[in-house]
């Protein structure tokens, strides 16, 4: 990958707001087919069992995904769209809720030895939900309304930066560069941090299996969850053990068959009102 000198990140706490109109960060989560990564990113945070207990299973995250996914989307739609008075009162209150959350491991999970110590606030707790959640916007994103270049990429990797600072994350906490944030999604997958336990498989296969929606809207909610699993990491998907997909091949091609029909037949004929965000809307 060429290298590619990101842009210099906004200081949170400077007057106006953290990002202009032109920002990557909302470009991209304008866009309303980049509403359903929020499932993809819970099922990968689900996928750390320290994350689990220090962030998930204190709250109605996987007890009540549907409602979590909408108050994570409102947060994310205040900082990216909100003013910087109201972004950083939402990030307060966060890193409130974080600060009470600690205890250790009751058994022993994978890596993990019975009796491991675990908070809400760890910055390598925070850092996974960052990097979950940026890649996943970037992920759908690319599928579904245009591909990124490794410079738009990089500059939503600033953008992001700043979303970590207001959760709590340091400079130093972060990877630098594009390719530093690469190289630490691929050591997470690749090693042996991410184990799915038996609670977090159960739940999740009732976030993507069995949605509470009405019969009406579960065509629509189940091809969204399909998407959703399709584009999991393969080594996260495999733990979740999601055996009613068809094989990977064939998965691959219907969701990438999808999503160019999407992008090419449907988005350019879309109007605003279905397209955008109302926080994308009033850019425009």
């Amino acid at each position: 990958m060429a290298a590619v000198k990101p842009p210099r990140p906004k200081a949170p706490g400077v007057g106006g707001d953290y990002f202009d109109r032109k920002s990557m960060i909302r470009r991209i989560h304008g866009e309303r087919a980049v509403a359903i990564s929020g499932a993809r990113a819970l099922l990968m945070q689900a996928a750390h069992p320290l994350a689990v207990f220090g962030l998930l299973s204190h709250s109605s995250a996987l007890e009540e995904p549907y409602d979590r996914l909408g108050r994570t989307a409102q947060v994310m739609n205040t900082i990216v769209f909100g003013t910087r008075a109201e972004a950083d009162a939402i990030a307060k209150r966060i890193r409130a809720m974080h600060r009470r959350v600690s205890g250790r491991l009751p058994t022993a999970l994978g890596p993990y030895p019975a009796g491991t110590p675990y908070r809400a606030d760890d910055p390598a707790l925070l850092m996974w939900v960052l990097y979950t959640l940026v890649d996943s916007a970037a992920v759908l994103y690319s599928r579904y309304v245009r591909p990124l270049s490794d410079e738009q990429r990089a500059a939503f990797w600033e953008d992001y930066k700043v979303v970590g600072r207001l959760f709590g994350l340091r400079r130093a906490d972060m990877p630098v560069t594009l390719a530093d944030l690469d190289a630490y999604g691929r050591r997470m997958l690749e090693g042996d941090e991410l184990l799915v336990t038996d609670w977090a498989r159960e739940r999740a296969r009732q976030i993507v299996l069995s949605p509470p929606v009405p019969a009406f809207a579960r065509p629509a909610l189940e091809t969204a969850n399909f998407v959703t699993i399709a584009l999991l990491p393969d080594a996260i998907r495999e733990q979740y053990r999601f055996s009613s997909l068809p094989p990977q091949a064939l998965r691959k091609a219907l969701v990438a068959g999808g999503a160019e029909y999407f992008r090419r037949a449907v988005l350019p004929f879309m109007p605003g009102r279905l397209r955008l965000t109302p926080g994308a809307r009033a850019d425009a």
